[in-house]
């Protein structure tokens, strides 16, 4: 006969990871921030910039913005430091250092 599930400590254990998942991503998030340069700028000015990218539905726009942060993650279009040392720790750890958005 099978042990019986526990299904109370399986969804806990889900609940408890995908609280760790959201926090990573606003960690990344963050760092990413950081990465770009754009924390010289105010809250306001960000929220605005951001606000504009997600209400565009241009796609020929959103096309040009992928490849250009492609070319940020693969260190082409790098305006300050060399390569990998301005790239976030979670970055790196995350796709080994790869170009993958």
């Amino acid at each position: 006969m099978r042990k019986p599930r526990d299904i109370d400590s399986e969804l806990k254990a889900l609940a408890d990871k995908a609280k760790h998942l959201k926090e990573r991503r606003v960690l990344q998030l963050g760092e990413l921030v950081i990465a770009t340069g754009a924390d010289a700028s105010d809250a306001e000015t960000l929220a605005g910039a951001l606000l504009d990218v997600a209400g565009n539905a241009d796609a020929a726009r959103k096309e040009s913005w992928r490849k250009r942060g492609a070319a940020f993650f693969q260190g082409t279009a790098r305006k300050r430091g060399n390569g990998v040392e301005r790239q976030p720790d979670s970055a790196r750890a995350a796709d080994g250092g790869a170009a993958s958005a």
